[in-house]
């Protein structure tokens, strides 16, 4: 699906390295933010080949809810990133096919820290309603949040981060 004009190195799905034969007891339930959505379907950055490969084995689930999707969309027609709107398109659904959607309930209230950059709050309020362990940014803000003393009930991490953790994880799992 990627269209690597970043001019990262193809890796065709089946030549990823496979992982442990043993999976975690539940997916990793994870929320991955519009630059590494854009990074793991568009751009075939390195570091977020992963997390497709872990979602299509079902060791990983990534949510998504309207305000993300809204997001993406806009960011899809930006001009830098030369997608006519059929490619637009097919990224988009590309993401609603891996994507569980998890909506905005009309009463939540969620015990957050605030993101300076009051877009990014969409991120940490999905994450937190779907009950996902990792935030999956690279937004610098975000990743400010993640180092504070008050910080989110969840994991806010960079690409390599959250696959470094996913490892650990896979590893502790195969060894009991």
């Amino acid at each position: 699906m990627c269209d690597n004009p970043r001019g990262f190195p193809q890796t065709p799905p089946n030549a990823l390295q496979p992982m442990p034969s043993r999976i975690l007891t539940q997916p990793l339930r994870l929320v991955l933010d519009t630059n590494i959505v854009m990074d793991m379907l568009h751009f075939c950055d390195p570091a977020t080949v992963w997390l497709e490969n872990a979602i299509r084995q079902g060791r990983a689930g990534c949510h998504a809810d309207d305000a993300t999707l809204t997001e993406l969309e806009r960011v899809l027609a930006y001009p830098e990133f030369h997608l006519d709107a059929a490619a637009q398109t097919r990224l988009l659904q590309h993401y609603l096919q891996i994507a569980t959607r998890c909506e905005k309930e009309e009463h939540e209230n969620f015990d957050l820290p605030s993101c300076r950059d009051g877009d990014d709050q969409k991120f940490l309020e999905l994450t937190a309603r779907c009950q996902a362990q990792m935030l999956v940014t690279r937004d610098k803000e975000l990743l400010k949040l993640a180092r504070k003393r008050r910080s989110a009930p969840f994991a806010i991490v960079t690409a390599v981060e959250a696959e470094r953790l996913f490892r650990f994880a896979l590893e502790t799992d195969k060894a009991d």
